[in-house]
């Protein structure tokens, strides 16, 4: 039987420049018994007469070759590999703190109920990065408990995908990844949390997360905000259950919301929104109301497990919104949720 505590399943296509540091970052890790699959997705740039050195130099290195089937086969074949009962995730342009495995390994030891953990980032781009980029990282590091995690979850994927480590037997069970035309990450996510299991973060800033212009999450239409919503509105009723739904915000972000859980089979009662011009008029037939009318009828929304998804695109009024429901003695996580 193998004595690994560990699998990094690291997938890679044509990242020449960078892949040589991120496997030496891995292999830097202190005290965790370790392997590292490089599941090489048809590079062609070089990438792997990188990764046959870094392999003939460290018997902990195994290189699995495929054609280029994208990103959701390669971490399937790598996954496939693994022989730990952890895995953990690593990407071909980041960079692994020496004590990262180790910490999030003593993380899910301490916590048996926990199936996935991950760690604080540290962002970073040449020439520095973009505001949206660092309030994002700002925002995701916030969130370390499994509460404050489950609370976000609607929003932004709130752990990153790089830092995860998880059960094996646990993602293996739900299927491994699956691709469904939106975030892989995300979806095993939502999957783990639908099948009852807690998750949680490494307080620690244990990963450099690099962005740059060609990032799938950058370039890919998987990671575009219509697919982000179709994966939102596919599981905020599994997550939450619900009878019906009433969506603050009547812009594009919560029509959108609208038109996507009707596909699910979620009906929308009311839609809230602040601007005079659209109160006491309707879109496709859904009134919408004032905040200030909400007031008299939550405790009937309640009752009758009618959800308040808050369906706005700007961070300060989600924050609105949240004052208004909190004050009329609602609960965020069961009352009403935040989906964007």
């Amino acid at each position: 039987m193998s004595d690994l505590e560990v699998s990094v399943v690291l997938p890679v296509r044509d990242a020449v420049v960078t892949v040589a540091t991120a496997v030496h970052s891995v292999l830097a890790s202190r005290r965790a018994r370790l392997e590292l699959i490089c599941v090489d997705d048809g590079s062609r740039d070089g990438t792997a007469s990188v990764l046959e050195d870094l392999a003939h130099r460290d018997a902990r290195v195994t290189i699995l070759r495929t054609p280029p089937r994208g990103i959701v086969p390669a971490l399937n074949t790598g996954l496939e590999r693994a022989r730990a009962p952890l895995v953990a995730r690593m990407d071909a342009d980041d960079e692994m703190h020496p004590e990262r495995l180790q910490a999030q390994i003593e993380h899910l030891a301490g916590s048996p109920e926990t199936a996935l953990v991950g760690c604080q980032v540290e962002s970073f781009r040449e020439g520095g990065l973009a505001d949206g980029y660092r309030i994002y990282t700002e925002w995701v590091n916030r969130l370390v408990s499994d509460e404050a995690i489950r609370r976000e979850m609607l929003v932004e994927c709130p752990i990153p995908h790089p830092t995860w480590m998880f059960r094996s037997p646990v993602v293996s069970a739900l299927g491994g990844y699956q691709d469904r035309d939106w975030p892989e990450d995300l979806d095993l996510l939502y999957r783990v949390l639908e099948a009852g299991h807690r998750v949680g973060k490494v307080p620690r800033l244990l990963h450099r997360w690099r962005d740059h212009p060609q990032r799938l999450s950058r370039v890919d239409p998987r990671y575009g905000r219509e697919a982000f919503a179709r994966v939102k509105a596919h599981f905020v009723g599994r997550l939450r259950p619900m009878r019906a739904a009433v969506v603050w915000g009547a812009g594009r972000t919560g029509r959108r919301f609208v038109r996507l859980i009707a596909d699910e089979g979620i009906s929308t009662r009311a839609l809230v929104d602040i601007r005079r011009d659209r109160i006491g008029t309707s879109w496709r037939g859904i009134p919408i109301l004032s905040p200030e009318s909400l007031d008299e009828r939550v405790s009937a929304w309640r009752r009758e497990r009618v959800r308040i998804l808050g369906a706005v695109a700007s961070r300060g009024a989600r924050g609105e919104i949240r004052r208004h429901l909190a004050a009329t003695g609602l609960t965020e996580g069961e009352d009403f949720l935040m989906v964007a």
